[in-house]
């Protein structure tokens, strides 16, 4: 009977000499005992300590690039703050530069100002745009903005005020051009000729005179409805074409003032009213066939209309003084024939030595720059 020999797998423990083997690189007789099955691989200590040495250098590496971001990263904020230093020290340096010009010359100081829109008017011309506003309350405009400035959205909420103020532009003024590009050369009148004191002066502060040293106006007027980009208004006193600045919704608690005063001959509303106001059986004819030309274009709904707006602004004697002091003898008063343009129509009138307003005939014009305004 034969002895059976059975081989058995050593449980032991690899020895210091493999583990050494292992940590120095020569693992042949590791390897050797690996194939032989003289230990069990998921057991063995050398392969865990490899695991772990392995997982350190990689969190030693991995921590490395951390640092090294964070440096960068550090770097990079250290740079933008720097800058951003810069920045505000240069801007304070340049308004301490400019606060030192404009204390030295502050009369050549500037604040350019963009118009914001554009006044379409019934008033084609100065001549019968009246004086002051509401007081034609027929009188109607379109404010048109400019859609690179001002967006719909800025118009939402203003159809809930019944009126707004309006800042604008004297650009009609005759000496304009040379008040703005040769403000040396252009002399402020101090003291202006006021109508309702039949051409007595006063200072042009204590009056409402479009020839101011800056030529700003500020007027009412009546929100009648809001389209898109345009405003539709009543009771203007604002000529076609007028540059609008900015507008700014009407606060009767703090834009009415109550017992406010002012000068005597300011509250004298009768100076400058007519008597009466009659219309021509010329201007019966004629207005019917003018009105076919402007009617699609107009701002009234008809004939009728318009000509009630000519009746509001003939209500008040809209000729300049010198007109109204003109000497004229008693037999050729009645011969001074007076343009009015209204919707780019000429309504021409004449107005007797009681005040009494004969509107004769009304016409489309080839050049409105052309009728005269005598």
């Amino acid at each position: 009977m034969g002895l059976v020999v059975k081989k058995t797998v050593s449980k032991v423990k690899p020895s210091r000499r493999r583990r050494d083997a292992l940590l120095a690189g020569t693992e042949a007789p590791f390897i050797h005992e690996l194939y032989h099955g003289s230990f069990s691989l998921y057991t063995h200590p050398s392969i865990r300590i490899r695991h772990r040495l392995s997982w350190r250098r990689r969190g030693e590496d991995l921590e490395h690039r951390i640092n090294e971001l964070e440096k960068s990263l550090g770097s990079v904020s250290e740079k933008r703050a720097s800058e951003r230093r810069g920045r505000v020290k240069a801007q304070q340096a340049l308004r301490e530069a400019l606060a030192q010009s404009e204390s030295h010359n502050s009369h050549n100081t500037i604040y350019p100002m963009r118009p914001i829109g554009t006044i379409q008017s019934c008033f084609s011309t100065r001549n019968g745009t009246p004086r002051q506003p509401l007081l034609v309350s027929l009188a109607r405009a379109s404010l048109v903005f400019d859609p690179a400035l001002v967006p719909p959205a800025s118009l939402e909420g203003l159809e809930e005020y019944s009126h707004c103020w309006i800042i604008y532009v004297f650009h009609l003024n005759t000496d304009i051009e040379k008040l703005w590009r040769k403000p040396s050369q252009s002399k402020l009148k101090a003291k202006v000729r006021v109508p309702r004191l039949n051409g007595e002066r006063k200072g042009v502060f204590a009056t409402r005179s479009p020839h101011r040293p800056c030529p700003i106006g500020l007027t009412v007027a009546k929100v009648e409805e809001i389209q898109k980009d345009k405003v539709l208004l009543s009771g203007v006193d604002l000529v076609d074409g007028t540059p609008v600045l900015d507008i700014k919704p009407y606060l009767p608690y703090s834009d009415s003032i109550q017992g406010a005063s002012v000068p005597n001959w300011v509250q004298e509303d009768c100076l400058l009213a007519v008597a009466s106001v009659s219309f021509s059986d010329v201007f019966s004819s004629s207005i019917t066939s003018c009105w076919k030309r402007i009617e699609k274009k107009s701002l009234y709904g008809s004939a009728d209309e318009f000509k009630s707006l000519i009746t509001q602004v003939l209500s008040w004697d809209i000729r300049s003084m010198s007109q109204r002091n003109k000497p004229q003898d008693t037999s050729d008063a009645d011969s001074t024939v007076y343009h009015l343009v209204l919707e780019g129509l000429d309504v021409s009138y004449m107005i007797d030595n009681e005040s009494n307003i004969l509107v004769q005939d009304v016409s489309l014009p080839n050049n409105l720059e052309g009728v005269a305004e005598t």
